[in-house]
């Protein structure tokens, strides 16, 4: 165990949730050397697998009761009344309270008790690759920030549990809870997914509309997405250049900007601000109340968009997704 982790290396951890961050979380912690119970509801699928991956394993009040840090990786909208009925009544004086997102509590949906440590430890990456990054001996970048410090200890039991996790293998970064928050909201809705999704969807319609075929028309504005997005991610911009040609080079140079211009910035500016002054808080905690409506209304027209249809015939035969499955014998007929 490394000297960051002797900050907890006599604590007892409750980890409250067991989907994929929560799964990934308390396995490192646990092959850490560090003492972890799992919090979930008892019954169910996650309360058989945590057992079955060897965890003690207990209701989410029980498993706050005695334990010096409590890491909170359930879905955002449950977060409060998780807190409310299972936290605030069992968690000691001194303990810390931990999430792996700042919403709730920038947004004061939680305004945690004033007795307690609160921070954050946030991998930059799903917990599938927590865990294997982990498992490689290697680990994934975190950030961390630290709300309120009632122990003195606060910082100390942040950078230990972002170790244990594996994050300290790679880097860890100083944030806090507004620019965590407001950055990865933005982040998802304006560029990783509302961004790219939609940006995907108009240029496979636009070519539909032109007469092109819908299986040309994924590949090209949809499929080799995943090329260029790999060559980002490995060397930045500069990889992505090399690697292709200098006629997609030019028309990168010459169309990008007037695809993506100053009124697409502009209305990212105004989505930021939505954010920022609570607009998109107060509009989603209003959704989730109302029982998801207009959620599950935009998720079905997603769903239900023709490139989806057209995808999922062509992923049928890429084999290479499927390496269990043998690709289906007919073949794709030509649309027109």
């Amino acid at each position: 165990m490394s000297t960051t982790n002797d900050t907890l290396a006599n604590a007892r951890i409750a980890v409250l949730g067991y989907g994929s961050q929560g799964r990934a979380h308390a396995l490192n912690l646990k092959d850490s050397g560090l003492d972890v119970v799992v919090g979930v509801r008892k019954g169910g699928p996650s309360w058989n697998r945590a057992y079955t991956d060897g965890f003690a394993v207990a209701e989410p009040a029980e498993a706050v009761r005695g334990a010096d840090l409590v890491a909170v990786l359930t879905p955002d909208m449950v977060q409060p009344a998780v807190y409310k009925e299972a936290i605030e009544p069992n968690i000691k004086p001194g303990a810390a309270l931990l999430f792996a997102h700042g919403f709730n509590v920038h947004f004061k949906q939680i305004e945690p008790r004033k007795d307690i440590d609160v921070i954050l430890v946030a991998p930059k990456g799903p917990g599938a690759l927590v865990r294997s990054e982990y498992e490689r001996g290697r680990g994934v970048p975190c950030i961390w920030a630290v709300h309120q410090d009632a122990s003195g200890q606060a910082e100390a039991k942040t950078k230990a549990y972002a170790d244990g996790i594996g994050g300290g293998r790679a880097m860890i970064i100083k944030t806090d809870f507004k620019e965590e928050t407001e950055t990865d909201l933005f982040g998802e809705q304006a560029v990783l997914c509302g961004g790219a999704s939609s940006l995907v969807q108009a240029g496979f319609e636009t070519l539909i509309e032109a007469g092109y075929q819908p299986e040309i028309a994924y590949y090209e504005v949809f499929h080799e997405l995943k090329l260029i997005v790999d060559l980002f991610y490995e060397g930045g911009i500069a990889k992505m250049l090399e690697f292709i040609s200098e006629t997609a080079q030019y028309g990168d140079y010459v169309s990008g900007p007037r695809v993506i211009d100053a009124s697409v910035k502009a209305r990212m500016k105004d989505v930021l601000k939505d954010i920022q002054d609570g607009t998109f808080a107060r509009n989603w905690t209003a959704e989730y109340q109302a029982g998801l409506p207009n959620y599950k209304k935009y998720k079905q027209a997603d769903l239900d968009h023709p490139i989806e249809a057209v995808g999922a015939k062509l992923r049928a035969r890429m084999t290479w997704l499927h390496p269990t499955t043998a690709a289906p014998a007919e073949s794709l007929k030509k649309a027109g």
